[in-house]
């Protein structure tokens, strides 16, 4: 049985797993009732920014009547504040704006991953038809709730909860409400899932990876992060924001560009930000 093959997506799945000061700007908010399990967030009305927090540093005051700050990092990693009002509008087209903004600024990760995307359906039906029963070693084992099947380097795995399926290279997992796919060949992982309402979604190819999540309920809670190895003409090698805020907004967003491909302390001095102002 072709156990290394079924480990892929394991592997890969694995791989991807301060105060104010005299002169920050005052916040001004209210509680609001949003329903929300995990905790109701505040309705903000002005940005309250630290000169520093964790490893970041405020630049000058805020902006924009005080809707926006900007914080400098380690290695020149650029934080922004964002208060965003949605005026009607929803939070999912508020965020689309920034991650449209700041993909910008790794133009091959995009590329490469939206290749990768659109030649994903045509390249697994290739692979299905290119790929024909193998020869060689056979297993079967059946029993109440368990079905395996293997046959050469394809297997298929049904458990409770869980459903593997593994073809030469490519290997396909189901666990409860998540989704893998994975190839060898390509070197490529993507992951879908969802869980009590609250989502994830991983795609990675080669140098680039994407990964977005997002909480279920009536409030914002939601991250996304572009990474790239390759750095870009400006050095840049991670993209992201983190976002929060009570059901119609406004909604905080602090955007953080890095020349790190880690997250590291940038990223969560952003969310720190982020929670400060409005809450967990």
């Amino acid at each position: 049985m072709p156990t290394r093959r079924l480990l892929i997506p394991v592997i890969c799945l694995a791989a991807l797993t301060a105060a104010c000061d005299g002169d920050s700007v005052r916040i001004s908010s209210t509680r609001t009732e949003d329903n929300d399990a995990k905790g109701a967030l505040k309705v903000v009305e002005t940005l309250q920014c630290p000169r520093t927090i964790g490893s970041l540093t405020r630049k000058g005051s805020a902006s924009a009547e005080g809707t926006v700050c900007t914080y400098t990092g380690p290695r020149g990693a650029e934080v922004s504040l964002h208060l965003v009002k949605l005026d009607g509008g929803s939070a999912a087209d508020a965020l689309k704006a920034f991650e449209d903004r700041l993909s910008t600024s790794l133009p091959q990760a995009v590329a490469q991953l939206r290749a990768a995307s659109a030649e994903g359906a045509a390249a697994a039906a290739d692979a299905e038809a290119a790929h024909p029963p193998a020869s060689g070693d056979r297993a079967s084992v059946s029993a109440p709730g368990v079905d395996i099947q293997a046959e050469g380097d394809d297997a298929t795995v049904r458990l409770p909860g869980l459903h593997i399926e593994s073809k030469g290279d490519e290997a396909s997992v189901r666990i409860g409400g998540f989704h893998i796919d994975a190839s060898d060949g390509e070197g490529s992982v993507n992951i879908e899932g969802s869980e009590g309402g609250d989502n994830v979604s991983v795609q990675a190819n080669q140098d680039a990876a994407e990964i977005r999540t997002s909480a279920g309920g009536g409030a914002t809670r939601a991250s996304w992060i572009l990474t790239d190895n390759r750095p870009s003409e400006a050095g840049w090698r991670l993209v992201g924001y983190e976002a929060r805020g009570p059901a119609g907004g406004p909604i905080v967003v602090a955007t953080v560009r890095s020349r790190d491909r880690d997250r590291g302390s940038v990223f969560e001095d952003a969310k720190d930000l982020v929670a400060l102002n409005v809450g967990e």
